[in-house]
């Protein structure tokens, strides 16, 4: 799963903090969405979550088109996906959700 793989990022720059002196937790988080409009400068797009939430982010790191899956972080499209995988991470997420609603 890509929420996984991505934490392993975020654990090493936190290693690198602590290597620094910095005492910090770093937390990570790339969510998966699909991409349903691209501006005309291939620059921004809009990407749909699936649960009817959309936003704008920069589509600048990874070449994408309408109807590619992408991990987003911080406003940025990081990575392509497959329909596959962003939905398994999907529905990870939405079980993690409801399984905090219910305690």
């Amino acid at each position: 799963m890509y929420l996984f793989l991505y934490s392993f990022i975020c654990l090493d720059q936190e290693k690198i903090y602590n290597a620094l002196g910095y005492n910090r937790k770093i937390v990570c988080l790339a969510i998966p969405g699909k991409i349903v409009e691209i501006d005309k400068n291939k620059e921004h797009g809009i990407v749909d979550y699936g649960d009817g939430t959309k936003r704008k982010v920069n589509t600048s790191l990874v070449e994408v088109k309408v109807g590619d899956y992408v991990l987003v972080h911080a406003g940025f499209a990081i990575e392509l996906l497959g329909e596959k995988d962003a939905q398994e991470t999907l529905d990870l997420f939405r079980e993690m959700l409801s399984a905090g609603e219910e305690n």
